[in-house]
């Protein structure tokens, strides 16, 4: 995978690409990256990148032609786009656009090559977006002051779905796979303060661990994201034992049973 950021601070995406697991990646080369400083390709003596709205309004908006300049210089292709030679896929980071999800992250890991368009300020000429920009995303409800931010969550959420990132079975059953949120995890010490690791968890048995991790799924998942226990029933994706516990936790009154962790009794 190659993700060619274009922005006016770049120094904020090469930070990123610098450290943890993404470092690891570049040096083995499963993921390259070009970070782009949008002002080499302003042509004025000032680096203009950016003057004010017409019509007015607030704030100032990202000019078009070291925009164009810059896109083009990176491979990006005009619309309408040869199917049989697209370009690689731009994305433009903007509150305005569709919204981010984990299907979205692993159809845009298939992808060899992402342009990753930053905005500032106001936004971009939409003369931009219409002339380049393939997908407009947006990462949440909010406004940020920074594009390279966006840039980076839709970044980090797709390349460690690129083969040999992270390993398969670490994927298997994060929040969102399968309709459903992450289980609850515990590790050492056994016992802190009063609270104990679940006894199933230290028991060995490793269909009851899976039954209760995939019970404890379901339960977060009905508390924290409710709606994505209608999405899975409206579209028929969980499986019977998955629709048999989504029945079980909604039609029986709640119980002492929970996620916090056994209480220690001897303590």
């Amino acid at each position: 995978m190659k993700y060619r950021l274009l922005s006016l601070f770049p120094e904020i995406i090469d930070a990123f690409f610098a450290s943890s697991i993404m470092a690891k990646a570049v040096e083995r080369g499963l993921v390259e990256y070009t970070s782009v400083n949008i002002r080499d390709y302003a042509q004025d003596k000032h680096h203009t990148c950016d003057d004010a709205p017409f019509g007015g309004g607030a704030g100032m908006l990202m000019i078009p032609e070291p925009l164009d300049r810059a896109l083009g210089d990176q491979g990006a292709q005009r619309h309408p786009k040869d199917p049989q030679h697209p370009g690689p896929r731009v994305l433009y980071l903007s509150p305005s656009g569709k919204p981010f999800t984990q299907a979205l992250a692993r159809e845009l890991a298939a992808e060899d090559e992402l342009i990753l368009l930053c905005g500032r300020y106001e936004g971009i000429d939409q003369r931009i977006i219409d002339t380049y920009v393939d997908d407009e995303i947006s990462i949440g409800d909010y406004v940020l002051s920074s594009g390279e931010v966006a840039a980076l969550v839709v970044i980090d959420a797709t390349y460690r779905l690129v083969e040999g990132v992270i390993t398969a079975q670490s994927l298997e059953e994060e929040s969102f796979s399968q309709g459903l949120l992450e289980y609850p995890q515990y590790t050492r010490p056994e016992i802190y303060g009063m609270l104990r690791v679940p006894e199933v968890l230290l028991s060995g048995h490793h269909e009851n661990i899976r039954r209760w991790r995939l019970r404890e799924r379901v339960r977060k998942t009905l508390k924290v994201r409710p709606d994505l226990i209608r999405k899975g029933l409206e579209t028929e994706s969980f499986d019977a034992e998955t629709r048999q516990i989504i029945q079980e936790l909604t039609t029986q009154p709640p119980t002492a049973e929970g996620t916090e962790g056994d209480r220690d009794e001897r303590n």
